[in-house]
């Protein structure tokens, strides 16, 4: 397949990577720093087993236009990051193109071809003024769940450390030609790939995990054992998934794993530093509203009381506001 990664960093370059050691046609869209790694050097993916695999040559550029309609668009930049490049997304779509977003959290698309009363709902606190569902329409996208963990170690170099699962479904649920397109595309390059037929119970119980020990992490600077190991905070991440879960069913969603396991899942993959935590000792913005503001804003929609979402968002917003005022008076 002719397949485009656009935010080439550790998901993306690794997926990417995957791809084009897989066979597939291979654009990676980038810019500045990024785009040189990759044009000069490369994409290497530096195994958990401690082996290392290269793709020397790479097409990469930062001219969507030059990339041409595509088979697949893969959005591999954060949700914060979706609205400023999907103006350009339109360059790479022809006639049968499908866009695979890779965010976590609740994505825009999220009441496309929803059964419940919110059928049609926008999202705001992911899709503000509707910026990303006017440029990329939610008819082309195929929903899917990441879950490996990857760093980004320097442009053009991905850690990966566990994982390879990239679940995929339809947002109407249906097992169609295209939703298997992909599945098949992605397990050629060696990844987990199944269709599952209710993409956004999936999408929940990644999310379950994500909303909780991703904000806490930022607060705290723990990883995610110490998290779950430490009494009080492991509590607090009940305490917030229990409050998700009750939101979660009055959309409709089963989840398929009780809320302990989740927990002891998230303890078992050891002291690793979230995505956020990682985002704050890069200096990176924070992945907050996809995360936490949006299940607040769909607790709403629903009428849940969430007082430990929202005590954390609350937290997490104001960490967020005081790091960009450190990173505007540290330039000046």
């Amino acid at each position: 397949m002719k397949v485009a990664i656009v935010g080439v960093g550790a998901i993306g370059g690794f997926v990417g990577a995957r791809l084009a050691l897989a066979g597939e046609d291979v654009t990676f869209i980038a810019r500045g720093a990024n785009l040189e790694a990759l044009r000069t050097q490369g994409i290497r993916l530096m195994l958990a087993d401690g082996q290392e695999e290269t793709v020397p040559k790479v097409n990469a550029t930062s001219d969507y236009a030059a990339a041409g309609p595509q088979d697949l668009v893969i959005l591999a930049m954060k949700a914060h990051q979706v609205a400023d490049v999907a103006p350009n997304v339109p360059r790479l779509l022809g006639e049968h193109t499908v866009v695979v977003p890779m965010q976590n959290g609740i994505p825009y698309w999220y009441f496309h071809q929803h059964e419940g009363k919110l059928a049609g709902t926008r999202v705001e606190s992911v899709d503000p003024g509707g910026v990303i569902g006017t440029h990329i329409p939610a008819e082309r996208v195929i929903g899917c769940v990441v879950y490996p963990a990857t760093e980004l170690l320097s442009y053009g170099v991905i850690k990966h450390i566990e994982g390879n699962r990239f679940p995929v479904g339809e947002p109407d649920g249906q097992t169609s030609e295209r939703v298997t397109e992909v599945s098949e595309c992605f397990q050629r390059a060696g990844l987990k790939s199944p269709v599952l037929p209710d993409i956004r119970s999936e999408i929940w119980l990644k999310l379950w995990g994500n909303m909780t020990f991703n904000p806490i992490s930022a607060l705290s600077r723990a990883t995610l054992a110490a998290i779950c190991q430490y009494p009080l905070t492991r509590a607090l991440a009940s305490s917030m998934m229990t409050e998700a879960q009750t939101v979660a069913h009055k959309l409709g969603i089963t989840f398929r794993v009780p809320l302990e396991k989740r927990i002891a899942g998230a303890e078992k993959v050891g002291h690793h530093k979230t995505s956020m935590l990682q985002d704050i000792e890069a200096g990176r913005a924070l992945e907050v509203d996809a995360l936490l503001g949006a299940v607040i804003e769909l607790a709403r929609l629903t009428e849940t009381p969430t007082p430990h979402l929202d005590t954390v968002y609350g937290l997490t917003k104001l960490l967020t506001k005081t790091l960009e005022a450190e990173r505007a008076s540290a330039k000046r």
